[in-house]
């Protein structure tokens, strides 16, 4: 009697083999969708931790620099200047904190000649800014120094000045600081801080508005102030904005306001 053996092994169908690429392509679509979705909402999240950031440094910024305002300057050196330019602009001056200042002893001898003092002057640094002011003609401007000669008292300008100050004249190391919006990119502005007689920086980027309301001595609000010498308080508004549109959003800019009430200190003693 013959023995008939059939053999027990037996492959995927090719129907089998079709249902189970279909069910893994369902699996990797389902996967890859969801990492997508997770991309995105840390793009998202990505970029308004950035807005944050770049508006609350552009607030700390203004608000020390506003707060300093006036800060050692001689009585007659106007410590705050403001434009109603919508975004604003303010400059705010005070006294370095060095506390870098010397008198002249005697006149100088043309509008590009020595300045001698009468005390130490190695704090004053050559190839820096310094800020001359004659109280009894109520004058004064910002010239570059070109050299410090420590064993005479003697600072040398680097060109000639408006004019010969005389003696008495206060020469000191000031904070210039100016702040406004660039806007020429309207995509992309920036809050920019310039410095006296240095190119303009960006200070914070995606800063799209920047207001300043000054209320006086008498309690009046005012945009542009008559005097520094009766503000009192400084009110900031900024807005800053995400780079980038989110589509999720309506296809808009996430933006973020701030505002911030500012005492001076050092204006109207």
């Amino acid at each position: 009697m013959m023995n008939h053996y059939r053999n027990s092994e037996s492959g995927m169908t090719l129907v089998e083999l079709l249902i189970a690429l279909v069910i893994s392509g369902l699996i990797v679509s389902a996967g890859y969708g969801l990492y997508l979705v997770q991309h995105k909402g840390w793009i998202v999240q990505e970029q308004i931790s950035t807005m944050q950031q770049n508006a609350r440094v552009a607030m700390h910024e203004l608000e020390t620099r506003i707060r300093m305002s006036g800060y050692g300057l001689v009585s007659g050196i106007e410590p705050l200047y403001a434009s109603n330019t919508n975004p604003d602009t303010i400059i705010t001056i005070c006294q370095n904190e060095l506390n870098c200042e010397a008198e002249l002893t005697q006149n100088m001898s043309s509008p590009g000649g020595e300045m001698k003092c009468s005390t130490d002057v190695s704090c004053f640094q050559e190839d820096s800014w310094a800020y001359i002011y004659d109280s009894s003609a109520d004058t004064g401007e910002f010239f570059f120094i070109q050299s410090v000669e420590t064993g005479d008292d003697e600072i040398h300008p680097s060109a000639n000045l408006s004019r010969a100050y005389p003696a008495g004249s206060i020469v000191m190391v000031l904070d210039y600081y100016k702040f406004y919006l660039d806007t020429t990119d309207s995509d992309h502005p920036h809050l920019i801080r310039q410095a006296v007689g240095e190119t303009p920086q960006v200070y914070a980027e995606n800063i799209e508005d920047l207001q300043f309301s000054y209320g006086l001595a008498n309690g009046v609000f005012l945009d542009v102030p008559p005097a520094a010498s009766v503000v009192r308080e400084v009110i900031i508004g900024l807005t800053a904005r995400t780079e980038r549109k989110d589509l999720q959003f309506e296809g808009k800019y996430r933006r973020r306001s701030l505002t911030s009430d500012v005492k001076v200190r050092n204006l109207g003693l």
